[in-house]
């Protein structure tokens, strides 16, 4: 899947003076995750699961 075919999405509690962090886009397969201030960067995929233990590190759940 190309990367213009994904449907990027933020967090609503990103900010709107263009300082968000990141996006992320999920397929059944993997979450990609892209830098949002800089859209030339490559992008990279986890697994769903690594990405819900990342999540659950972050929040400290």
């Amino acid at each position: 899947m190309k990367n213009s075919d994904l449907e990027w999405f933020k967090s609503s509690y990103s900010g709107t003076q263009g300082d968000d962090c990141v996006e992320v886009a999920v397929t059944k397969a993997v979450v990609h995750v892209r830098d949002s201030k800089d859209l030339t960067r490559p992008d990279f995929a986890v697994s769903s699961e690594g990405w819900a233990q990342f999540v659950r590190f972050a929040t400290g759940a």
